[in-house]
């Protein structure tokens, strides 16, 4: 059977019988993946009644039917799991988390948002990474804990990653 070349879905060959299996197939899978949204992600464990239209995220260790499908979105329909495989760069909602998941070098990113810059109602919050902020030093009055006050700043800001280390 032949597929398209992105979403694998299902074509109808020239004279096939039965033309509105195929197609309803490929009408299924456009439906779990366009606009994506999964209950879950990680999960092994396939859900014993699940609501048809509903998608999780297979779990590397995963059982029953979802078995060999680690990593595929699978979604239940009302004749049986459907599974999707994710190519680089899909993203879908993880309606549990309440965050958007990337599929990124085979695996699903949790909470990454990977941006150049980012701006918020037109002004510019976070940009390029700069050189590095020197820890205060030397000087011929020393106010300890104002020094301890602006160190504890820069580390802070170098553990959240908003300047550079």
């Amino acid at each position: 059977m032949e597929t398209t070349a992105r979403l694998a879905l299902p074509l109808i060959e020239p004279g096939q019988a039965q033309k509105e299996l195929f197609h309803n197939e490929a009408l299924m899978l456009i439906d779990a993946g366009v606009q994506a949204s999964v209950v879950a992600a990680g999960v092994n464990v396939p859900p014993v009644s699940p609501t048809p239209g509903r998608c999780w995220i297979v779990g590397p260790a995963a059982t029953g039917a979802w078995s060999g499908h680690a990593t595929a979105i699978a979604c239940a329909t009302a004749g049986g799991w459907r599974f999707l495989i994710p190519a680089e760069g899909w993203t879908v909602w993880d309606i549990a988390r309440r965050q958007v998941l990337r599929h990124v070098d085979g695996e699903w990113d949790t909470g990454i948002v990977p941006a150049r810059r980012i701006v918020i109602d037109g002004t510019p919050v976070l940009g390029p990474r700069q050189n590095a902020i020197a820890a205060p030093t030397g000087g011929n009055f020393v106010d300890t804990e104002a020094r301890q006050a602006v160190a504890a700043m820069l580390a802070m800001l170098r553990t959240h990653g908003l300047i550079a280390p």
